[in-house]
């Protein structure tokens, strides 16, 4: 009998006072941060300094491949690349930005048709 009050006793604390309610997920706190929604890429530029790395949230309802321009190279900083696709709700950060230059990147499924004009999902990172 002493087994059976004990197992009662464990299934009772295990049952108790849990919130059902679901905790929403948190916002990334990365400060360097392009947005992405309908409306293009918000801001369009950013200064940031020697070895941040920048984070990519995708707050539009499609998705987004984001690369380094030239497109189609995808070469003048690599270490945007790593952001690469993005499908709606999901995040990434770059890798660190080492070296200092200006950096354009782009949507590769939607590569600006005059890349000194830009588009609405084009954008530049100041690297100091």
């Amino acid at each position: 009998m002493p087994i059976l009050a004990l197992l009662l006793l464990l299934l009772v604390a295990s049952c108790g006072g849990g919130n059902s309610t679901p905790t929403p997920p948190t916002s990334p706190s990365n400060p360097y941060t392009f947005t992405l929604t309908s409306s293009g890429v918000s801001p369009k530029e950013l200064t940031v300094p020697l070895g941040t790395r920048v984070l990519f949230v995708n707050n539009d309802s499609r998705r987004h491949d984001m690369e380094s321009d030239p497109h189609p190279e995808h070469d003048l900083c690599v270490e945007l690349n790593s952001v690469g696709l993005l499908n709606p709700g999901q995040n990434r950060e770059t890798e660190n930005l080492v070296v200092a230059k200006t950096c354009g990147f782009h949507d590769h499924d939607n590569p600006p048709v005059n890349p000194q004009l830009g588009n609405m999902w084009t954008g530049r990172v100041v690297i100091h």
